[in-house]
């Protein structure tokens, strides 16, 4: 059967990343492509995420996994070259990469077991000890926590775009808190985008962290997932942050403002999709965690 491009996903693209749209078109001519490079049979229905299109697969020799395809950008680049350093230790494991077309034969995980299944105060145990496995020095080639945190303070006059005031003032209190720890970046290999659903059931491990879009950094910029998904009180976000810093052995008011810098980059984000107002689950946290960084508002 030829591979077709989801609905869902191809909506995705149109809405938010028009610019991606003609490798978007080449998908299907991509995939058969690469299941004809590693002499691939497809083994179920395709998935999608936001980004990434994934087909499992059998290899020739009767092995289970899964080819996922995507296009290439800053965050995608990274990916092959985190997971061929982890090699498998609390992650997903790179079987093949293909670097002409960012093509990779990933190891073959339950899609149907996600970790979101499980209560989150649970759920969160289980990113603290990936973290705290995944976090390790970094290899080269990978982007920077200094670029990244220096390109969102060097766009500080768009947050005056915030139409309350109290959320200009709490968004520039986040922004004032990366400032204060940008000179300290890390080199900590970071998968970024670690939340319940980017963690999957294995075989040869029990949760096995996906899709990550690695920076070298300071492992408190690695919180924020944990921290505003599957979001239900402040209680709960204590709960959460006191047990990550712990767990991974944090200062807390250094990883209370790396975590304030990420609702930056949230804020950020939004405001260049059209906001104007700050995301109210953002705006709670950076709230709670902004005494605890020791940044005045």
């Amino acid at each position: 059967m030829p591979i077709t491009v989801p609905d869902a996903l191809a909506a995705y693209y149109a809405v938010q990343s028009p610019e991606h749209l003609p490798w978007l078109s080449t998908l299907p001519t991509l995939a058969a492509a690469m299941l004809d490079h590693w002499d691939l049979r497809p083994d179920g229905p395709a998935r999608h995420g936001m980004v990434a299109l994934v087909i499992p697969v059998v290899r020739v020799d009767g092995t289970p996994a899964a080819l996922k395809l995507q296009p290439s950008d800053d965050e995608n680049d990274g990916e092959p070259v985190a997971l061929r350093h982890w090699s498998g230790h609390a992650a997903v494991r790179l079987l093949e990469h293909h670097a002409p077309t960012g093509a990779m034969l990933l190891e073959r995980l339950d899609a149907t077991r996600p970790l979101s299944a499980l209560p989150a105060d649970t759920a969160v145990t289980v990113i603290a000890d990936l973290l705290s496995r995944l976090h390790v020095p970094a290899p080269p080639g990978i982007r920077t926590l200094t670029g990244i945190g220096a390109a969102m303070l060097a766009e500080r006059p768009l947050l005056d775009r915030l139409t309350a005031p109290d959320d200009r003032a709490l968004a520039h209190a986040c922004a004032h808190a990366l400032a204060a720890v940008i000179t300290e970046p890390g080199d900590t290999l970071l998968h970024w985008d670690l939340h319940y659903d980017n963690v999957l059931a294995g075989e040869r491990a029990p949760w096995l962290a996906i899709d990550p879009k690695p920076i070298t950094g300071h492992p408190g910029f690695d919180l924020m997932p944990a921290l505003d998904n599957a979001f239900t009180d402040v209680t709960a976000l204590r709960y959460r942050f006191d047990l990550l810093t712990e767990a991974l052995t944090l200062d807390r008011p250094t990883a209370a403002a790396w975590t304030l810098a990420r609702a930056l980059q949230n804020t950020l984000w939004s405001l260049h999709d059209g906001d104007r107002a700050l995301d109210s689950i953002q705006a709670l946290i950076a709230h709670t965690l902004l005494p605890l960084s020791g940044v005045l508002p």
